[in-house]
């Protein structure tokens, strides 16, 4: 036992050495030795991106089985009632509503991107490009509520003020979408491009999953 623990205490200083050695070479972009790197992509790394993964064909599994219209109310509604979640917090609620805003505001980049990459682009070679273009000043709008919020302390006396003015900008934005625009514009497309844009919205979001 004792040649094992003195091999073992060797080795760990013949390793130090060698990193020490070696450390003129490292980038400032890298976060630890090879070593480290590798023990952690041995363990909880390969599991988090697993995990990560999975979620992802859920992700895409869920959305690619409804209609593109379907898809997008869906994360209307699911957005709404995380705002609502949000206005149900008070002041003491400091780190529930950190973690609500980052919620809300990761799938609202996820939203944002599966439409601006997908159904604006349709919108536009429909001849809609007003509606495009409105659609998307308004997303605009919603990162500045997003930017705001972010640089807000949570227990802000004007933190529910602000978050209770941004659900009605989204759920306006939602109305119009939903009621008057979605529906013109497959109204004015074929079966082929409808069933494509389908396809492509489940695909962007499982990019943004």
């Amino acid at each position: 036992m004792a040649t094992r623990t003195g091999n073992r205490s060797s080795n760990r200083s013949s390793s130090s050495a060698r990193g020490r050695g070696s450390s003129s070479n490292r980038s400032a972009f890298n976060w630890g030795s090879a070593g480290a790197l590798a023990g952690a992509a041995a363990g909880g790394a390969m599991l988090a991106v697993a995990a990560n993964l999975g979620r992802k064909f859920l992700t895409q599994s869920f959305i690619a089985s409804d209609h593109w219209m379907e898809s997008l109310a869906a994360e209307h509604r699911q957005a709404l009632a995380t705002f609502d979640k949000m206005l149900a917090t008070d002041d003491s609620e400091t780190f529930k509503r950190t973690m609500l805003l980052g919620k809300l505001a990761h799938a609202l980049d996820r939203h944002a991107y599966s439409e601006e990459h997908v159904i604006y682009p349709a919108l536009r070679e429909s001849d809609s490009i007003s509606d495009a273009e409105t659609l998307e000043t308004e997303h605009g709008e919603v990162k500045e509520f997003l930017y705001r919020l972010k640089h807000m302390d949570s227990d802000d006396p004007a933190w529910l003020d602000t978050v209770r003015e941004f659900r009605a900008a989204v759920e306006a934005h939602a109305r119009m979408e939903e009621d008057e625009v979605f529906p013109r514009l497959r109204s004015e497309i074929d079966e082929e491009l409808d069933d494509r844009l389908t396809a492509e919205l489940a695909k962007a979001s499982f990019m943004m999953a």
